[in-house]
């Protein structure tokens, strides 16, 4: 139950279900799309997911014309990216994105120096 509009590229691994694609959108590859309506002109980067049911509910996702998800981009319904909006890759999207806006949702690498032998001690065990 999809409506899959010319020029677009599906790409290997990607499920498109209960969805609008419109013309010259990419879904390149590894991706899901459920319960969304993707416009024009729109690329997905690889692992994006449309993160569409929560556990009760189904809910739709909107991704207006001309709008770029990063990869590795979750998109939790309900949500809308904007015209010409951006998200920014390992983003977990959970608020309305304006047209022609970047949103990042994700936090800073963080390094724990000597954490596996503070926390792990049995992992120094086959080193001896």
């Amino acid at each position: 139950n999809c409506k899959i509009a010319d020029n677009v590229h599906i790409g290997n691994f990607v499920e498109v279900k209960n969805s609008t694609v419109d013309e010259g959108s990419k879904l390149p590859h590894l991706l899901y799309v459920g319960d969304s309506d993707v416009g024009k002109d729109v690329n997905f980067g690889c692992g994006c997911v449309t993160v569409n049911y929560d556990g009760r509910n189904k809910s739709r996702t909107t991704v207006k014309d001309g709008a770029f998800i990063g990869c590795n981009t979750n998109l939790v319904a309900p949500v809308t990216v904007g015209e010409n909006a951006f998200t920014a890759a390992g983003s977990t999207i959970t608020e309305d994105v304006p047209d022609n806006a970047l949103a990042v949702a994700r936090n800073r690498q963080t390094v724990k120096e000597n954490w596996v032998n503070i926390k792990k001690p049995y992992k120094r065990q086959h080193e001896k």
